[in-house]
């Protein structure tokens, strides 16, 4: 296990969202709050060493929710260079390991936060979240990823390395990342209060 106050949380804020237009996907209401901070709410009660966002257009402020805001001015550079820049800020806090998750992902729970972190043993492990068909985020890396984190660049940020990684299943609905406008209304649709 690598202990979540060895662990740095980075919390990949920066994407483009196009497929939202003028909108800023991560302001969007869902359930009373921006869809950002659900992820944010969820994993407030763990305790990580240091909380990082790494952020581009969007008007939330993560500093108020307890993060150090690193912003990525060349975020059409891809998902690569927006976690080179977080996995900088976790090396400078002499974190043993980053768990990174996504903002777009509103359902992730602690729970699973925590059975990641129990699978991670020592600077080299590599542990994604899966839906039983593909590994995603969130996911941890080991120290010893680090360098090779730091280097990466395009969109395909570290895919390749946690299809390598152990994997821990859950359940699809918890992993549910919200690409599109259609994405949002069918999860709000979904889990919208009854009565």
């Amino acid at each position: 296990m690598i202990a979540p106050e060895a662990t740095a949380l980075v919390l990949l804020a920066a994407g483009r969202s196009q497929r939202f237009g003028d909108l800023d996907k991560l302001d969007q209401p869902y359930l009373a709050e921006p869809l950002a901070f659900h992820v944010v709410t969820a994993l407030e009660a763990v305790p990580f060493a240091r909380r990082i966002a790494v952020v581009s257009g969007t008007r939330l402020d993560f500093g108020a929710r307890g993060y150090e805001v690193v912003r990525n001015e060349r975020a059409d550079d891809g998902q690569g260079h927006s976690l080179a820049l977080c996995v900088a800020a976790a090396r400078a806090a002499e974190a043993s390991a980053v768990l990174v998750a996504l903002a777009d992902m509103p359902r992730v729970t602690a729970t699973h936060i925590y059975r990641l972190l129990d699978a991670a043993e020592g600077d080299d492990a590599v542990v994604a979240s899966s839906d039983g068909v593909r590994p995603m985020p969130p996911a941890l890396f080991g120290a010893g990823w680090f360098d090779r984190l730091e280097a990466l660049e395009g969109d395909a940020g570290a895919r390749r390395i946690i299809a390598g990684g152990r994997h821990i299943v859950t359940s699809p609905a918890e992993l549910v990342d919200i690409d599109t406008p259609a994405d949002l209304e069918a999860l709000r649709a979904k889990y919208a209060p009854r009565g």
